[in-house]
């Protein structure tokens, strides 16, 4: 399960929460409007339970931003906005 960022919105940083049944290989990716990716929050085999990654946007532009989890097959995707 992914939760939504808090604060949001944030300036400049926000930290982000998820969940997972058990473990494995995880990707937490960032990207804009456009679909670029702008950050790779987590990229590896993460444990089952409750996690949270901190995300600093200070070298981005205001704007919405959107934030994909992956995880065993499973894929959620959240927005967030970063005000300047």
């Amino acid at each position: 399960e992914l939760h939504q960022n808090y604060p949001n919105p944030f300036n400049p940083a926000t930290t982000i929460k998820y969940q997972l049944p058990v473990s494995g290989e995880v990707s937490l990716k960032v990207f804009d409007m456009l679909g670029r990716e702008v950050a790779t929050l987590v990229n590896e085999r993460v444990s089952g339970g409750t996690h949270e990654v901190s995300f600093d946007a200070s070298n981005l532009s205001s704007g919405l931003y959107f934030y994909r989890l992956d995880a065993h097959g499973f894929v959620e995707t959240r927005q967030m906005t970063l005000i300047k």
